[in-house]
Formats: C-alpha cells, structure tokens, sequence
C-alpha cells in the first residue's frame, strides 16, 4: 500500500513574473517502508497550468546513498476532461543537480527503465492524492 507524506509547501514570488510559486515536498512510503520522494514545482497565474516534478525511486533508508536511486523528471497538465502525465530530458528539470535523488534519466531511457510503470502508478497517486496539486490545475 502506498502512503505519501504531506510536507508543508514552500511559497516564494517567481523570478519572472513575481507571482507566488509553490514548491513541494513528498515522501512515499509502500507497506511502511521508504520508497520514494517526489518534489512538484508550479506558479500560481501563469499562463499555462504545468506541475513539473521529479520523482526517485530507489533504496531510502538512512543508510542508503544516491547510486542506489534513478529520477524520473515529469511534468502533470490537464486538458479538457482529463489530467495529463508526460516525462522530460532532465535538462528540463529544475532539480537537474540535486544529487540525493540519484540518477536523473531522460525520458526517452525513463520510458524503458524496469521502473517505469512504478512511476506512473505513482503519479496516479499524486493527482488523487496531492490536494495542492489538484486544487492549482481544477
């Protein structure tokens, strides 16, 4: 069973337009164990309605280190009736350098990693779970 653990968002006015960006923070628990994290990023009154985000999957215990870990960079939309799930190059990703996360993959090699389908059954989760990131693209 997953669990995702709700941290507190990080507000600050964006670079380019001085609107309110909101940065997130998630650790994901399976049966009880540490399973993954995943950091969302989106800006309140842009033009368009993009979540970016990350998610890595990997060894998360206290002992582990990145090696151990491989980072899925993602971007979530809606369109008319539906949301939207598509990965990226992590030249794209704003955490391209966050080493803790592992290694970051580029979608076409995240598309035939062993761990995708784990990533998007968790991206499920975000868009029925996360409520900051259900409220901001409703």
């Amino acid at each position: 069973m997953i669990e995702i653990e709700f941290e507190e968002p990080n507000i600050y006015d964006c670079e380019c337009c001085s609107n309110k960006t909101v940065r997130l923070t998630r650790f994901v628990y399976k049966d009880d164990d540490a399973y993954a994290v995943y950091y969302c990023q989106y800006t309140i009154g842009h033009k368009d309605k993009v979540v970016t985000g990350v998610i890595s999957l990997g060894e998360w215990w206290e002992e582990s280190v990145s090696p151990e870990r491989v980072a899925f960079p993602f971007r979530i939309w809606t369109d008319e009736s539906n949301y939207q799930i598509g990965l990226m190059d992590k030249e794209d990703c704003i955490w391209k350098d966050i080493e803790i996360l592992g290694n970051m993959l580029d979608r076409e090699v995240a598309l035939k990693h062993k761990w995708i389908k784990e990533v998007f059954q968790l991206t499920d989760h975000i868009v029925d779970e996360d409520q900051y990131i259900i409220d901001y693209l409703e």
